[in-house]
């Protein structure tokens, strides 16, 4: 029997474009969850916008020189289209600076207010006298209370997931001048949690114990047990909803209040436009709300917005709120502020096309349970080894010799042996097995048992050998086909909530509408005899060595422009005269000999011409160059550096070395004027000549 779904996608914030991190977290398992609903037959409302009035926008606003509204429309309209592009297939993409939404949070923050729900206080927030300003949530950074991270916000720490207040820091500096804040009285109106501390306790601890994913279940029992306090719900900023009431100048929503209402004003919206009713989608005890979001906005969706909702009154409570971990990239954590991201429009214009490669690399490798990595070599793998090597690799055996015996059209089936019975009775039991992992939110797990079915089809193809049973026995080899399009047909509804541009394109191949869901488990035949199929098309494309090797020297080079960017300087040393500076003695020399230290990791040691003697010198350079490199090389010589036993062997000078932006060290020429650091133990940065 149908059922009505309210599915929300947590709102990305308006700041920059999406990245594989929020894909794989976030919208490509709510894109499975909604695609499969709708293919069983269910009323589904798949919900999402931009979150525009987050504190981190008016911070790329600032640094950036423009108005917050000039980088919301930018990113809007960029996130919009790259969901588009990938085939997220929202309902409806709002943003929260629309006017719907600005009605229907002031309209809720109202009703609450009217009921009593606020606490008004005045408390001591931080304030930053340069900046004239409060500091609200991201405007200010200092150590983690709980877990001592250094670079904590003011309402969350990345590193350890805990929400908090920005007076809860330690240290704590203002983002936006880098000082000290001090301590000001304003007024705010805050949402009493402990209120309703009993409520979430019997509603998520007693209630929703065994179908919450653990994550998810420990993360707000861990907040539960820790005991409920009041949360401000108003901020003092100059960018947001502003507060409704006659009092509060200068002072907007908290955007962890506003946003999620953005869920609620998404649907209002959608449902003007569609001509549906928008209440049953939020109001009918009914109606099943699933968030969809990262484990970082788990408290968020669980007990602020809950708290919210019960508050209010009218409203349902969400079913399950299935957040992921994180995914990291080549190992290391995905950070915008760094560009370590895979960035969606950049992919969708490298791998022009190939949208449900991506898109099955992230469910196969999802972090459902825990962290994992995306790496370009195990999506190059996913692809080659899977998508084309097993699924790709089947439909078109399959094609191709129905081309080829029958002109495209599907054979009649005869006798149907054992193996063919055994074959199309696990063929119909694949709905309910994909199912049953969706159902509990486990898609790597899916994904995994949609290309099952085609292994299946493969092995199929391999037992019975078509290609041989054609000289021997015709009628049976009509029967084999069929039995193999039959697969075929399976798959191309199947895999529609996983690979929704290759399901349309078998659809095509196979020239076919598409069966339900239902019907897939419940049909005998699919795909009819005398049906006229299309040509082959190759579904999935190889991914060479090269292709990924290019995606990895971006990383890389994204990589050494961070640590450059993040390269301690050495402060400058005390001042020297002239004369001090004319005790050097610096000598163009030539090394006529090099070999290694003995049991020394670093050093040379060097025979060098200094046009006065020849002399031996000991160099830390082993790690960038070998011995025969060097031979032969013209070097700046400090010659009146007095002589010093480095591991038995007596260095009478020093070589003069620098260092290249890139961090590569390379020899002074002699003939340029150019920053000298020596290559040994003591290293002078800064020492110029000219």
């Amino acid at each position: 029997m149908s059922k009505r779904y309210t599915i929300t996608a947590a709102l990305p914030y308006t700041n920059g474009p999406i990245h594989i991190g929020h894909l794989a977290g976030v919208y490509v398992p709510a894109d499975i969850y909604a695609r499969y609903l709708r293919l069983t037959g269910n009323d589904v409302a798949f919900i999402c916008g931009s979150d525009e009035h987050g504190v981190p926008i008016t911070i790329k606003a600032k640094k950036e020189g423009v108005s917050p509204q000039d980088i919301v429309d930018k990113y809007h309209a960029i996130i919009k289209k790259s969901f588009e592009d990938f085939g997220i297939s929202l309902d409806n993409y709002s943003r929260t600076t629309a006017k719907i939404h600005h009605d229907t949070a002031s309209e809720f923050f109202t009703t609450l207010y009217e009921k009593g729900e606020f606490i008004e206080e005045v408390t001591e927030q931080l304030y930053d006298e340069e900046a004239n300003q409060f500091l609200a949530d991201r405007f200010v950074i200092g150590t983690c209370p709980k877990c001592g991270n250094e670079e904590s916000y003011g309402d969350q720490c990345e590193a350890c997931g805990t929400s908090h207040n920005a007076t809860d820091l330690i240290n704590p500096k203002s983002a936006i001048t880098g000082n000290v804040p001090t301590l000001k009285q304003t007024k705010h109106w805050f949402l009493p949690l402990d209120k309703h501390e009993a409520f979430l306790k019997e509603w998520i601890l007693e209630g929703h114990k065994k179908d919450w994913k653990s994550n998810v279940y420990g993360q707000c029992k861990s907040w539960i047990d820790d005991g409920l306090r009041p949360r401000a719900v108003t901020r003092d900023l100059d960018w947001g909803i502003p507060v409704p009431l006659p009092d509060a100048e200068g002072k907007v929503l908290y955007v962890w209040f506003d946003a999620p209402i953005g869920y609620i004003s998404a649907t209002k919206e959608w449902a003007a436009r569609e001509g549906k009713d928008w209440e049953p989608y939020w109001k009918d005890k009914d109606t099943k709300l699933v968030h969809f979001i990262g484990k970082d906005n788990i408290v968020f969706h669980c007990i602020i917005f809950p708290a919210m909702l019960k508050a209010e009154g009218s409203y349902i409570l969400p079913d399950n709120v299935p957040a992921n971990e994180f995914l990291n990239l080549e190992g290391n954590k995905l950070s915008t502020s760094k560009n370590w991201a895979v960035w969606l429009p950049e992919y969708l214009e490298d791998f022009p096309n190939q949208q449900d490669v991506l898109r099955y690399a992230l469910t196969a490798n999802a972090p459902e349970t825990k962290d994992n990595d995306f790496t370009w070599k195990d999506f190059q793998a996913r692809n080659n080894n899977e998508l084309v090597a097993i699924f790709g690799n089947f439909i078109n055996r399959v094609v191709v010799l129905t081309d080829k015996y029958y002109n495209g059209i599907v054979p009649e089936a005869s006798n149907f042996s054992k193996i063919d019975e055994e074959t199309l009775a696990t063929v119909k039991a694949y709905p309910d097995v994909i199912s049953s992992s969706i159902e509990r939110y486990r898609f790597r797990e899916a994904s995994q048992e949609l290309m099952n079915l085609a292994r299946l089809g493969n092995k199929y193809l391999a037992d019975e050998e078509p290609w041989k049973m054609i000289k021997q026995d015709e009628v049976r080899t009509q029967t084999i086909m069929f039995v193999a399009l039959q697969i075929a047909s399976a798959l191309a509804t199947l895999s529609e909530p996983f690979l929704p541009f290759t399901s349309d394109k078998l659809k095509r191949i196979l020239n076919f509408e598409k069966n339900t869901w239902n019907e897939v488990s419940s049909k005998d035949i699919l795909i009819p005899a005398g049906h006229q199929i299309g040509k082959a098309e190759l579904l999935f494309s190889k991914i060479e060595d090269e292709t990924v090797q290019f995606q990895v020297d971006k990383l890389l080079a994204t990589k050494k422009a961070n640590e450059a960017a993040n390269k301690t300087v050495e402060p400058q040393k005390e001042e020297i005269t002239f004369d001090d500076f004319t005790k050097l003695d610096l000598r163009v020399g030539t090394i006529l000999e090099a070999e290694k230290m003995p049991k020394a990791k670093k050093l040379l040691v060097l025979k060098v011409d200094t046009g006065i003697d020849i002399r031996t010198i000991v160099s830390g350079i082993a790690e960038s160059f070998t011995p025969e490199e060097v031979i032969g090389k013209k070097v700046t010589v400090l010659v009146n550096l007095a002589p010093r036993a480095l591991r038995g062997v007596e260095s009478q000078g020093m070589i003069l070395m620098t260092e290249t932006p890139e961090g590569k060290l390379v020899f002074v020429n002699p003939d340029t004027s150019t920053a000298l650091s020596t290559g040994d133990a003591n290293v002078n940065n800064g020492l110029h000549i000219s």
